[in-house]
């Protein structure tokens, strides 16, 4: 890529920056770009479609895209007014989260939200059971407020709308010509190794299956599907009976805030190419 990547506001376990370069060259030209799994938005960030619309399941997120997109550098003002020394302690972490999960609501629920996300263990995006965010304090010496991501974001939010709905009701509102970029919950490397549960609503196999499914039904209209995943077996299996084609990669990766634990791991970008899929 020819000119300098930018950063999300967030941090989000599995975000693309790394891969941005092939997530690029896979989703090619097109006017108008969807993405069903919006996360930290670096996609979105860093392509160059004139529309974009922009999804996700999690209601906390939407709300706070929205309200900084309305809020502007207002918003972005009040979010920094949390960002103190005092705010950088365990007991002023866990009021603040017990306040958030408390009835906090708005705008201050969208402040709260990034305070949690920069404060918080390695950017987890935790809920328990009841709904409740439960990420643990993050320990950091200095949380980074992102003031220069949030106005990058600010400035290219004009071309996009937020929608909180699930990913098949995003998906199937493409037409022709559109591209759909999905980077849903990855299925886990192993029996232990499960890192979709950010959510109440979790992303079983069946959901999986579903996304297949469904991104084969828009290629069949000419609507172009990119999907991220770990490399598995099982996924190369499902993505490749839906008549996708796959491109192999490795990424350094770990949900551990011990830069030395990072580890390659595989991942597959499968794209629906915008044609008819042809039955033997």
């Amino acid at each position: 890529m020819s000119s300098p990547l930018t950063r999300p506001f967030l941090k989000w376990p599995g975000g693309k920056y790394r891969l941005l370069d092939q997530i690029q060259k896979a989703l090619g030209p097109g006017q108008k770009l969807i993405e069903p799994f919006v996360g930290s938005a670096a996609v979105f960030l860093n392509t160059d479609f004139d529309r974009y619309l922009l999804a996700d399941t999690n209601a906390d997120l939407i709300a706070l895209y929205d309200n900084l997109r309305d809020g502007g550098e207002e918003f972005i003002d009040m979010a920094a007014s949390l960002f103190i020394p005092q705010n950088n302690e365990a007991s002023r972490y866990y009021a603040l989260r017990s306040e958030f999960n408390n009835g906090a609501d708005g705008v201050r629920r969208s402040i709260l939200f990034l305070y949690l996300n920069r404060h918080g263990y390695n950017g987890l995006c935790r809920y328990n059971s009841r709904g409740e965010f439960n990420t643990p304090f993050g320990q950091m010496s200095r949380p980074y407020f992102p003031r220069k991501e949030m106005l990058s974001f600010l400035e290219r939010s004009r071309h996009a709308r937020f929608r909180h709905q699930s990913f098949r009701q995003t998906m199937l509102s493409a037409r022709r010509g559109d591209i759909v970029y999905c980077d849903p919950p990855y299925v886990p490397l192993s029996k232990t190794a499960s890192f979709t549960d950010y959510h109440t609503d979790g992303f079983n196999w069946r959901h999986q299956e579903s996304l297949a499914e469904t991104a084969a039904r828009l290629a069949a209209r000419g609507v172009r599907v990119v999907i991220s995943n770990h490399d598995t077996p099982a996924i190369r299996s499902l993505y490749r009976e839906h008549g996708a084609r796959l491109k192999r990669l490795q990424v350094r990766r770990s949900i551990s805030c011990n830069g030395a634990r990072r580890m390659l791991v595989g991942e597959v970008l499968a794209v629906f190419n915008g044609q008819p899929v042809m039955q033997p």
